[in-house]
């Protein structure tokens, strides 16, 4: 029994007047079980983890166990869209369209709790996927390994396409991504007397120029890579020399290898400034996702499944530098993630993004009949 439309909306808007931080999505959680524990139980098994959970359903005459991951937390983004059910945790939105994940996910199992599957399904409700990444950590749990599904599927909204619209291809979907703090510590001092101190406000921005030239002198032009520095943050005032620069960037990699030339490079580049403004250079990593690599022949078999289908639309997607810790699961299982058109008007990430709702019943049927599909095989 699917929820009808109503259902889904309603139970959309909830999770996103909640939208919470990695780890700390005590609200979603608990809104998650409310609803899964209102489902028949006969086929469920629920195991939680951290703030997530692990819901196996049971198949009927399993041959396969197949996965289906959706992510849970919310981004540190202060909402301007004036809707009604807009967040109501002042500084935080689901920005990122992972309330719309939940609410196809938790419709999906509830599907398949009524009418019981022939192979297992496991649903993986995850958190932390904006960091600091949750895929990883809940792979090694004991409850994954004993339920380790034979291959997994995720989906991600997509703005920038139309409602009815699925998009994905083989091989590279999302780039490797990783993140890094720069702390640069030297002496402070006056500002009519710069030659007794070291103004870490100069050093800072030639370590950020330079960090560009790794882009365009050391990778492959063939390659793809990206260097953002977002956050610089430095000096108290005009005529006082900054002894502190702090600078938080990202890092976005169409290849593994040149994810480790990059940073190798930044290594390297931290400490030409160290010695050239005579200061410490402190380079810190921060979360660091791998990509996400569609399996050829289960993506292919999606495709095949979904330009069948007359209700969606498909389009073949392009690599994207966005980062996402599913591939976390597919760099060790078979598998895909397929982008859902939307149509919000605003792209990801920002604090006007309102995706269209009438993308979740079309995700939930669709991705059912596929499901269900799959199992037929």
């Amino acid at each position: 029994m699917i929820y009808s439309d109503d259902v889904m909306i309603e139970l959309r808007r909830d999770f996103h007047k909640i939208p919470e931080p990695g780890f700390e999505e005590f609200k979603t959680s608990a809104r998650i079980k409310k609803q899964v524990d209102d489902m028949p139980q006969d086929y469920l098994t629920i195991e939680p983890w951290e703030t997530g959970y692990f819901i196996k359903v049971q198949g009927s005459n399993p041959s396969q166990t197949i996965g289906y991951r959706t992510d849970i937390d919310g981004l540190p983004v202060d909402e301007k869209t004036g809707l009604p059910f807009a967040s109501e945790h002042e500084g935080f939105m689901h920005a990122c369209g992972h309330d719309f994940h939940m609410t196809i996910a938790l419709s999906l199992l509830n599907h398949f709790a009524h009418e019981q599957p022939k192979d297992n399904l496991l649903f993986i409700f995850q958190p932390a996927e904006e960091g600091p990444g949750g895929a990883e950590p809940m792979m090694h749990s004991a409850i994954f390994k004993q339920w380790k599904p034979d291959w997994m599927m995720a989906l991600h909204v997509d703005p920038l396409r139309q409602v009815g619209t699925i998009s994905t291809k083989p091989g590279l979907l999302f780039a490797n991504t990783g993140e890094f703090n720069l702390h640069l510590q030297g002496k402070g001092g006056h500002a009519a007397f710069p030659h007794d101190a070291n103004d870490m406000v100069v050093a800072s921005s030639y370590m950020v120029t330079q960090l560009q030239s790794i882009i365009s002198r050391r990778i492959n032009p063939l390659d793809s890579a990206v260097i953002t520095i977002g956050k610089i943050e430095s000096g108290k005032k005009e005529n006082i020399i900054a002894d502190r620069a702090d600078t938080e960037g990202t890092i976005r990699t169409r290849s593994k290898e040149a994810m480790q030339l990059v940073k190798q490079n930044i290594l390297d580049m931290g400490e030409g400034i160290s010695k050239s403004f005579q200061c410490n250079v402190d380079v810190e990593w921060g979360s660091s996702y791998k990509q996400v690599w569609n399996d050829e022949a289960r993506v292919s078999s999606f495709i095949n499944f979904i330009e069948a289908n007359p209700n969606v639309q498909f389009e073949l997607s392009k690599e994207a530098m966005t980062g996402e810790d599913f591939g976390f699961f597919l760099d060790e299982i078979p598998g895909f993630m397929f982008w859902l058109g939307v149509d919000g008007e605003a792209g990801l990430h920002e604090p006007t993004l309102n995706p269209k709702e009438a993308a979740i019943p079309i995700a939930v049927e669709t991705v059912k009949n596929y499901l269900t599909s799959e199992m037929k095989r």
